[in-house]
C-alpha cells in the first residue's frame, strides 16, 4: 500500500525566525484538511536524486521555500521550479511561506548553475521564478534575461516558462524580460482585488493585470499565464470578474488552486473549495475563452507545467486553424 500523508505545516521548524515580520500577529489556528487534499510522501529514488542535484548546484527551489504539497510527485519526475535571486523576499504577503527580509547581492554565477541543472535533468520544459526584489533598480529583470539566455545556450530544446514579480515601479523591466523571449510569461494575481490590502499588501491588482497585458502588446507570440488561490474569502462573482479582466488582457492560461496556510501566523483558510466547485470554475473559465485551464485543490502554477505547455501550444494551433 502506498504511503499517503495529509499536508500540515504546523510542524515546520523555525517559523518564528523565518517570518519575524509576522510574529506580532495573532495566531490563526490551522484547520484540519479535508479528505480530498492528500499527497504521497516523497520517497521515490528520483526525488532524492533531484534534491541532491539542487544542493550540488547550490540552487533554491520554490518547491521547498513555499512548502509546495506537490514536491514529492514533481521531483520524482525530475521537475523542479528554480527560484532565482536568492531565498529572501522584500515583500511580506500574508499567504506566502518564503522568508522576508533584506536580500543578498545577486549571484552572477547563478544563470550558469541553473542552466547546468536544467541540462543535467534533461528537462523538456522548465519553470523559473524568483522572490520579489524591490531593492534592485530593475527588479531583477536583467537577471531573469541572463538566466533565460543561459538555459537557451545549455539546453536549446528546453522550453522556458518564467513566473515573475510584478515589477512595480520598475520602468523598462518588462521590456527587458520580454526581449529575452521566454515561451511562457506567468505572473500570478493570487487573489481578488478586494483582498489585496490584507493578503498582498505590497502589490497592486491593476499593476499585475497591466503587466500581463503589456507582455501581449510587446510580443503576442509569448503565452501568458496567471493564477489565483481560492479559499481566502473571495466570492464567486469576484473570481468571475478576475477572469474577465484576464480575458481583456488576453491571458492564455488560468490556474486555480486551494490556498493552504503555511503557519499560524499566516492568513487563515476561510473555506476549502471542493473538487466539484473547482470543476465549476474551470467550466466557467473555458466558456470565457481561455486556451488552457487547470483547476483543482492541488493545482499550483508549475504543477504539470511541461504537459500543460504541450496542450497550450496545441490549443493555440487549433484556434488559429478554426479562425482561418
Amino acid at each position: 500500500m502506498s504511503q499517503r500523508i495529509t499536508i500540515d505545516h504546523r510542524t515546520v521548524p523555525s517559523s518564528a525566525l523565518r517570518h519575524p515580520e509576522k510574529a506580532h500577529r495573532p495566531d490563526n489556528p490551522i484547520q484540519r484538511k479535508p479528505d480530498w487534499i492528500r499527497v504521497r510522501a516523497p520517497n521515490h529514488p528520483i526525488y532524492h536524486e533531484t534534491k541532491a542535484l539542487m544542493r550540488e548546484n547550490r540552487l533554491t527551489t520554490v518547491c521547498e521555500e513555499a512548502a509546495c504539497p506537490n514536491i514529492g510527485e514533481c521531483w520524482s519526475q525530475r521537475h523542479a521550479t528554480m527560484m532565482i535571486m536568492g531565498e529572501i523576499c522584500t515583500r511580506a504577503c500574508s499567504f506566502c511561506n518564503v522568508t522576508t527580509g533584506m536580500p543578498n547581492r545577486l549571484d552572477n554565477d547563478e544563470p550558469r548553475r541553473v542552466a547546468e541543472a536544467v541540462a543535467k535533468l534533461g528537462l523538456r520544459h522548465v519553470v523559473i521564478t524568483s522572490v520579489d526584489r524591490d531593492d534592485l533598480e530593475d527588479g531583477g529583470a536583467r537577471h531573469f534575461a541572463e538566466v533565460i539566455s543561459s538555459v537557451r545556450n545549455a539546453s536549446p530544446g528546453t522550453t522556458i516558462e518564467i513566473l515573475t514579480p510584478d515589477f512595480l515601479r520598475k520602468d523598462g523591466a518588462l521590456e527587458i524580460v520580454v526581449a529575452a523571449m521566454p515561451d511562457v510569461f506567468n505572473h500570478n494575481i493570487e487573489t481578488v482585488p478586494r483582498l489585496y490590502p490584507t493578503i498582498r499588501p505590497g502589490a497592486r491588482y491593476y499593476q499585475s493585470v497591466r503587466l500581463l497585458d503589456g507582455v501581449k502588446k510587446l510580443d503576442p507570440s509569448i503565452f501568458t499565464k496567471s493564477g489565483l488561490m481560492l479559499g481566502l474569502g473571495e466570492e464567486k462573482p469576484e473570481v468571475g470578474q478576475v477572469m474577465d479582466d484576464f480575458r481583456v488582457a488576453d491571458v492564455d492560461f488560468l490556474t486555480l488552486g486551494q490556498y493552504l496556510q503555511p503557519t499560524v501566523k499566516h492568513a487563515s483558510v476561510k473555506n476549502f473549495i471542493t473538487p466539484e466547485e473547482f470543476d465549476g470554475y474551470a467550466a466557467t473559465a473555458r466558456a470565457k475563452g481561455f486556451l488552457q485551464v487547470s483547476a483543482s485543490p492541488l493545482t499550483r502554477s508549475s504543477y504539470h507545467a511541461d504537459s500543460d505547455f504541450a496542450e497550450l501550444r496545441d490549443a493555440r494551433a487549433r484556434r488559429l486553424k478554426e479562425s482561418v
